[in-house]
């Protein structure tokens, strides 16, 4: 975040971030709490993990000492699960620290890059979660304002049908409409494997290439505030076995021995802002792209209340139980991903292989997003421009 105010030339209070009240990583008969200070999570394992503690700080140092930000580093691809076994015993530690960063963002299956666990680490731990009080449409209102005050154009509702080649480079895009929009460079948000599909000079891709994993998510209108029924964590990670399950289920819709419960009411906005206006409660599970979209309409809409209760049913073992509190719902699935980005396999975070200096087979085709390496609403920013530095801004 603070690259992105110094890059873009915001200040703090145009985002005006509210803290979190406190977060949770719950598994059987274990719990640790974190917030925006690290001291908090280094309390709490030296008390339930006394004998891990100084390899916890070591671990944290090591982290600091990581400053690659633009994947130069070879070690980037290094296994997190490796390096954490160098300064961490204890299997159980190590299975709680990695369910929080895997959750917001890593698109590997059941282990994760050491450069992406790096990001994660300090942005979950050593950095915390902030949320303007409107959420990220203000983020999207300013970063808006400063590209049209800047000239820039956006064009909205115009899908890019073609991305067109001559003589071995890209010449420019053509919309849904037909419209040609012509540029020396282009960057690309689409994601690698869809990038290369719109390029007019490939026929074929590889597909396998793609991100697995993707989401189902539930939105539970209360007639209360959270914190009114006994819930006052931002968020939870849960996981009901001391082994951390990060993969695709290939055998059912869902997977909800995993989750991750989140409130908007939980953060500490300012008082000339008030509360919310609505108890909310997020809960988010795995969930498997191709079983969704394979489903007839009709069975679709009842899969989603069926998975939907399946969801809460898992979330009430780690926190109060809400349900009789719920006046509205809403859920989205991998179906709902794939129709509003057009991700291969409705993949969140984008394929699990980055392209972490954003080239392509054009010289003039660049990715950013989550295929390029970043992800996140702050990450895909930091990623846009990163790549904008690194290949557009140039004599």
């Amino acid at each position: 975040m603070a690259k992105l105010i110094r890059q873009l030339r915001f200040r703090w209070e145009d985002f005006k971030l509210a803290e979190q009240n406190g977060s949770s990583i719950r598994f059987p008969d274990m719990s640790l709490d974190f917030d925006n200070d690290i001291t908090q999570l280094e309390n709490e394992i030296a008390e339930k993990f006394p004998g891990q503690i100084d390899g916890f700080r070591s671990l944290c140092a090591a982290l600091l000492d990581y400053s690659d930000m633009d994947g130069d580093d070879p070690s980037f691809m290094r296994s997190a699960r490796e390096v954490m076994a160098t300064h961490l015993s204890d299997p159980l530690l190590i299975e709680m620290l990695l369910c929080p960063l895997m959750w917001y963002g890593n698109a590997r299956e059941n282990d994760m890059d050491f450069g992406q666990f790096c990001i994660m680490f300090r942005a979950c731990y050593l950095e915390g979660f902030g949320r303007p009080y409107k959420g990220v449409r203000l983020i999207l209102k300013n970063l808006v304002r400063k590209f049209r005050g800047l000239g820039g154009e956006l064009k909205l509702r115009s899908g890019v049908s073609k991305i067109h080649v001559d003589n071995g480079r890209a010449v420019g895009v053509v919309l849904d409409d037909g419209t040609v929009i012509e540029g020396k460079r282009i960057l690309s948000s689409a994601g690698n494997i869809e990038t290369l599909r719109m390029c007019d000079d490939i026929s074929e891709v590889d597909v396998a290439r793609a991100g697995k994993l993707s989401f189902i998510e539930s939105i539970s209108v209360l007639d209360k505030l959270p914190k009114e029924i006994g819930f006052d964590r931002t968020i939870v990670f849960y996981n009901d076995s001391e082994r951390f399950h990060w993969e695709r289920p290939e055998d059912r819709l869902c997977d909800v021995r995993t989750g991750v419960i989140c409130s908007p009411n939980n953060y500490v906005y300012d008082a000339d802002e008030g509360e919310l206006p609505e108890g909310v409660i997020r809960i988010t599970t795995l969930a498997n792209h191709d079983h969704w979209c394979a489903l007839p309409e009709a069975k679709y809409r009842a899969e989603k209340v069926i998975q939907y209760d399946a969801a809460i049913e898992s979330a009430v073992r780690f926190m109060p139980d809400f349900r009789r509190h719920v006046v509205d719902t809403d859920v989205f699935t991998p179906k709902t991903i794939r129709r509003f980005t057009w991700h291969d396999n409705g993949a969140v975070y984008g394929a699990p292989d980055k392209q972490l200096d954003g080239t392509t087979h054009l010289p003039n085709v660049f990715l950013c997003g989550t295929d390029q390496g970043f992800v996140g609403i702050v990450g895909a920013i930091v990623s846009g421009i990163s790549m904008a530095n690194r290949h557009c801004l140039q004599v």
